[in-house]
């Protein structure tokens, strides 16, 4: 099967294998993993930032960064169809005790003037505005990467408020490559920083929070008290440094095989490219095909493609280190003969 549900589904490299066979390990709890050590002050060197943390996904990484900026009762902006809203268990309201604040955007971008006007302004019937949340790249959006000058406005439009700023950069090394913006360029219009290792980087298992050293001490007890606290984990962070070492400037090859995808897509009559591919993903509308997105996936199975509906009528593409460009071709003439 040619699996192009998730960048998540990619295996370890033969490296990352070795890597973790032979790794030096310690109790990370008491900070004396040494390869975590190196993990997490490779990870920050290349944000730009003091420090970092492992933890073991993407979702608890946004989770204990919500935990650490906010109190109970804060109002967090995001936009509408942000991943810490829609895919994760809505565990901001059930740990944090916090309420959302959705604002519509473009792409995935929030319009500055619309963050502002969603800041709440000191009144006792309202809540107090914690935190601002950004995604790039934009999940929901199809990998739109959010654009620098975004950032840069809704960054000052939160300093001025006294407001810090999350990044959910999951997928930020894949709107680096596919940018040329270096990736600290991005993380510096932000607090604190969130980044997968286990996407498109390859790694098995692991994400990075990263801020100051200060938020980090403190995000650390929330990591335990979630159940974060691990043990000899640099089995597991040694692929993360062969991730951060030798897996980033690759990624311009998935969004290749991504484009590669949407350029043949788009002559076949009765399917719809929905937005433009930047990245690594690729959102296809079926609906003119006559059938729902269901349906089309069933259907993609039989030709041995596996993908995920996305909306009724949409079905998303994730290109990923273990799909080749030959399994972009086969993919190609397998839709084409399908339809």
């Amino acid at each position: 099967m040619i699996d192009l549900r998730s960048d998540t589904v990619t295996k370890p490299t033969e490296a990352m294998r070795k890597a973790a066979y032979n790794a030096e390990v310690g109790d990370d709890v008491y900070v004396e993993d040494p390869t975590v050590n190196r993990l997490e002050e490779l990870a920050a060197e290349k944000l730009g930032k003091e420090a970092a943390l492992f933890v073991t996904s993407g979702t608890q990484g946004n989770q204990i960064a919500v935990l650490t900026h906010c109190k109970p009762s804060d109002e967090v902006i995001m936009e509408s169809n942000a991943h810490v809203f829609l895919y994760e268990g809505a565990a901001m309201s059930a740990l944090a005790g916090i309420q959302p604040r959705t604002i519509a955007g473009v792409r995935g971008a929030m319009n500055p003037e619309d963050v502002k006007a969603a800041i709440r302004p000191e009144d006792v019937h309202f809540p107090e505005t914690g935190l601002i949340c950004l995604e790039n790249t934009h999940n929901k959006a199809g990998g739109a990467i959010l654009p620098l000058e975004n950032m840069e406005a809704i960054a000052k439009i939160a300093r001025e408020h006294n407001i810090p700023v999350h990044l959910d950069g999951a997928r930020l090394f894949n709107a680096s490559v596919a940018s040329g913006i270096p990736i600290h360029k991005f993380a510096e219009q932000t607090d604190t920083v969130q980044f997968c290792l286990s996407k498109g980087l390859g790694a098995p298992v692991g994400s990075i929070l990263a801020g100051p050293k200060e938020f980090i001490d403190r995000a650390r007890k929330w990591r335990k008290r979630l159940g974060g606290g691990l043990r000899q984990v640099g089995i597991v962070a040694a692929p993360g440094i062969i991730a951060l070492n030798d897996m980033v400037d690759r990624l311009a090859e998935d969004h290749d095989h991504a484009k590669k995808l949407a350029d043949s897509f788009a002559n076949i009559d009765g399917i719809e490219i929905e937005g433009q591919v930047e990245t690594n993903i690729l959102l296809v509308n079926v609906k003119g095909l006559g059938v729902t997105s269901e349906e089309f996936i069933e259907k993609l199975k039989g030709e041995g493609i596996l993908t995920v509906a996305f909306g009724p009528y949409t079905v998303r593409f994730v290109t990923n280190y273990d799909v080749t460009e030959d399994d972009i071709d086969t993919v190609i003439n397998n839709v084409r003969k399908l339809v």
